[in-house]
């Protein structure tokens, strides 16, 4: 295990407005770093997050944030999951956090979490449900993170319907629920990339059932028949894609990259761009429209999830129903068909992301959470007793 070296930190009193924050995560290493980074412009702030998810942005860490890398190990070695779970307990009980900030959760650890009970946690929540198809995601049981979701001081949730899912679906009572957008992540190269002006349709990111996918291949023949140079891009990988190969009736109208895409081939190809679609079946949020939006480029999207909320109907793109190769068809029609119509909706995408999703204001938001979390926590073991869980005599 890596210990970073330590740093002495006031306990949070008289005297003093620095909050001390524990943001915790076995997920979304680039999300976890920018949100951590901003936050610690006002706040004493210890980052755990696994070594390998992390590798590939940590010149992204700010200075002034104790970082804790740790390796993460497979879910079924449970021997090694205890030490792992030992080491972060002890990295936290001696940090002394205020609040513990969780992302989604995890099972081992939320089965750890009275251990820090102490503690107000907040929990971000990524999907309240596992999505269709989504084999990585099940790796931890549905019950597991409900626990999490409940056991949370505060939750956070990205928009208005997946805090409704939380109240209907978990239990969890609206009152302690918050809405905060996601973080921009993934931005830095594809900001700076130059556009081209082609009639390329993308669909970015991993590909499982609930992606819909299907209905943006059903939907090539709608498209390519009005506009005939249109071609459909398709980058990512997940489940067997033969099934959508056999799918195609056009296939010289597809480009596959089916595979990991490096961040350099990403920037090219929302560059290259006309338009980028999302044609999910079912949602909780995206990080792929504000990929697009930061090229410069407007989305179509299904109305489901999250989704409302990072596209504008008529505005930073268009909205459709799901299901509806037709409906997403005309979309894309429209907007391949009219330049300056992308570019106006393109750029009013880039604004929202400015004013919505900067890591900045997204951390100002999160530490107005964070007090809400100690303001609803009505009994506080003393600071000074010392705390030493079972799991930390192993």
């Amino acid at each position: 295990m890596t210990r970073e070296p330590r740093h002495e930190t006031a306990p949070l009193g008289k005297g003093t407005t620095r909050m001390r924050v524990t943001l915790a995560s076995y997920i979304s290493a680039e999300y976890c770093i920018r949100l951590a980074s901003a936050l610690a412009q006002e706040a004493e702030v210890q980052l755990i997050l696994p070594s390998e998810i992390s590798e590939p942005h940590l010149s992204l860490v700010s200075p002034n944030v104790r970082f804790i890398p740790f390796d993460k190990p497979r879910m079924r070695q449970p021997f090694r999951q205890l030490l792992s779970l030992r080491h972060l307990l002890r990295e936290i009980h001696d940090f002394r956090p205020d609040v513990v900030h969780l992302q989604q959760g995890h099972l081992w650890f939320n089965l750890a979490l009275p251990l820090l009970r102490r503690y107000p946690l907040v929990l971000t929540v990524h999907d309240v449900r596992h999505h269709p198809g989504d084999r990585s995601s099940q790796k931890t049981p549905q019950v597991i993170f409900d626990y999490g979701f409940r056991r949370a001081t505060r939750v956070i949730a990205h928009c208005e319907r997946m805090k409704q899912q939380l109240v209907e679906e978990c239990g969890v009572p609206g009152s302690r629920i918050d809405v905060i957008q996601r973080v921009l992540v993934g931005h830095d190269e594809i900001k700076d990339a130059v556009s081209a002006d082609t009639k390329r349709i993308l669909f970015f990111g991993r590909i499982w059932a609930y992606k819909g996918l299907d209905y943006l291949i059903r939907a090539e023949p709608l498209i390519t028949a009005r506009v005939p140079d249109a071609r459909i891009v398709i980058a990512g990988e997940g489940e067997d894609f033969t099934r959508y190969r056999q799918m195609m009736q056009n296939p010289d109208h597809f480009e596959v990259h089916n595979r990991y895409v490096s961040h350099e081939q990403r920037a090219a190809l929302f560059a290259e761009a006309s338009v980028v679609v999302l044609p999910y079946v079912e949602a909780s949020q995206s990080g792929v429209a504000p990929l697009a939006y930061m090229a410069g480029k407007p989305v179509v999207a299904t109305d489901v999830g999250c989704l409302p909320a990072l596209v504008e109907d008529g505005r930073t793109g268009y909205l459709v129903p799901p299901r509806d190769e037709h409906a997403l068809a005309d979309a894309v029609v429209r907007l391949l068909t009219d330049a300056q119509l992308r570019h106006r909706m393109g750029q009013a995408g880039r604004r929202k992301l400015e004013t919505e999703c900067h890591p900045d204001v997204i951390a100002k938001q999160t530490r107005a959470v964070y007090d809400r979390a100690l303001a609803d926590t009505s009994t506080r073991s003393p600071r000074g007793k010392e705390v030493r869980p079972w799991i930390t005599t192993l």
